[in-house]
């Protein structure tokens, strides 16, 4: 039986996760959680404590890697078909999980207290303020008070080496039993393969442990190489009266950041985000062709729909950015509306007309399953949000105009 290189992305997440709570013990022996002592407690850290810049390096790219191997896992489940019928449970708690992934890592990110921890935190705190009535209280919760200070790295801390350590060994657990309970994991199949038809599942023993072990040992590998060549970022000390310029959010929220560069803030913050993970959530419960079960991309035609939707991508999404920035200017063009609308529904409206006009021609053209139609838009909206990143990251300049950052 054969195995595919995406087989092990689940234990590779545990190892990592595992990783991320050994490093993360070692590094609170010598860590203040205290606005005046935790920037120099890090550095201390890494130029007096012996391997204290290896451990810091390991648990800072372990938990960036965890986040992408979790992004990696859930597209493979979704590109598989392997969410549906008794797995649809399953789905919403990987979504969790993720979830979760997201928090550690945000929660952490402002722990080291240098510049740039201290606004991107700043930066999405302040974004809570545009969702209407609950917004400004929200952020006080949050962020422990008006402003970033020592109640945010107290209750960041504590989310991040309590709350979050209990949500993932609750929850991880019991990810693991559902797919047991489902009969083992689906097995990624390329179309044509003439085995459509019959679900195929792998054998915990020796198989999938064995697969299972020489992932994470090559993995564990990787990690300790990445971190003995690349060292974790460290600013300057956290100054609240002086702003970076640019000053972004993290990497894995720059998409969002870039949406909000074209879109009124309640859309580009609240709006579209929202209406994005009540789609991926409910995605499971749509009716599908089971049969499909375990294909990569459904079919040939799956596959053909997915390159073209991804090419589509790659080309709009450049040009939106550029023409947005440049040229449409939808408050002059309609004035005396409000700029919630104009700023906000208008692009919404338009996007929303290119999702519809892409589903039409890819439904008269490839007369596809509902299955690689939904597939179609999620690679669409995919490939868009790594291309705004991407925009963000790179060609995001001072002041936030476009050009190069570096």
């Amino acid at each position: 039986m054969g195995f595919t290189h995406t087989w092990g992305l689940g234990g590779m997440s545990v190892v990592l996760f595992l990783i991320l709570v050994v490093t993360g013990i070692l590094l609170m022996l010598g860590y203040e959680p205290f606005p005046g002592q935790a920037y120099d407690s890090i550095v201390i850290l890494q130029k007096d404590v012996l391997f204290g810049q290896l451990v810091r390096n390991i648990h800072h790219w372990s938990g960036n890697i965890l986040l992408i191997v979790s992004v990696l896992h859930l597209l493979r489940v979704y590109f598989t078909n392997a969410f549906y019928e008794t797995r649809r449970l399953n789905w919403i708690i990987g979504l969790g999980l993720l979830l979760f992934v997201l928090a550690s890592n945000f929660t952490g990110y402002l722990l080291p207290w240098d510049q740039r921890a201290y606004w991107t935190v700043t930066i999405c705190a302040g974004m809570l303020e545009y969702l209407p009535f609950l917004g400004h209280w929200l952020q006080r919760m949050i962020i422990g008070g008006e402003e970033v200070g020592g109640a945010t790295l107290s209750l960041f801390f504590t989310v991040h080496v309590v709350v979050m350590p209990i949500c993932f060994f609750l929850l991880m657990p019991y990810h693991f039993w559902l797919v047991r309970k489902a009969g083992g994991v689906v097995v990624p199949r390329s179309p044509g393969t003439g085995l459509e038809k019959r679900p195929i599942h792998v054998p915990t023993v020796p198989h999938l442990i064995t697969r299972e072990i020489s992932a994470g040992l090559i993995l564990i590998a990787c990690v300790m190489v990445y971190a003995l060549i690349f060292d974790a970022p460290l600013e300057g000390k956290a100054n609240p009266g002086l702003s970076p310029n640019p000053a972004k959010a993290p990497w894995y929220l720059m998409g969002v950041q870039e949406l909000f560069m074209h879109f009124h803030p309640l859309f580009a913050v609240w709006i579209i985000p929202f209406i994005t993970t009540v789609a991926i959530v409910i995605l499971p419960y749509f009716r599908y062709d089971p049969e499909m079960t375990g294909v990569w991309f459904c079919s040939h035609t799956g596959r053909r729909m997915a390159s073209t939707a991804a090419v589509m991508a790659l080309v709009l999404t450049p040009v939106a950015v550029v023409s947005s920035s440049l040229f449409m200017d939808f408050a002059g063009w309609l004035p005396h509306w409000p700029a919630v609308i104009s700023n906000g529904m208008m692009p919404l409206l338009i996007i929303l007309g290119a999702f519809v006009g892409l589903y039409v021609i890819m439904k008269k053209h490839y007369k596809p399953s509902k299955n690689e139609a939904f597939q179609t838009l999620f690679i669409f909206m995919l490939i868009a949000y790594i291309i705004l990143t991407t925009i963000c990251y790179v060609f995001r300049g001072p002041g936030m105009a476009l050009g190069w950052a570096f």
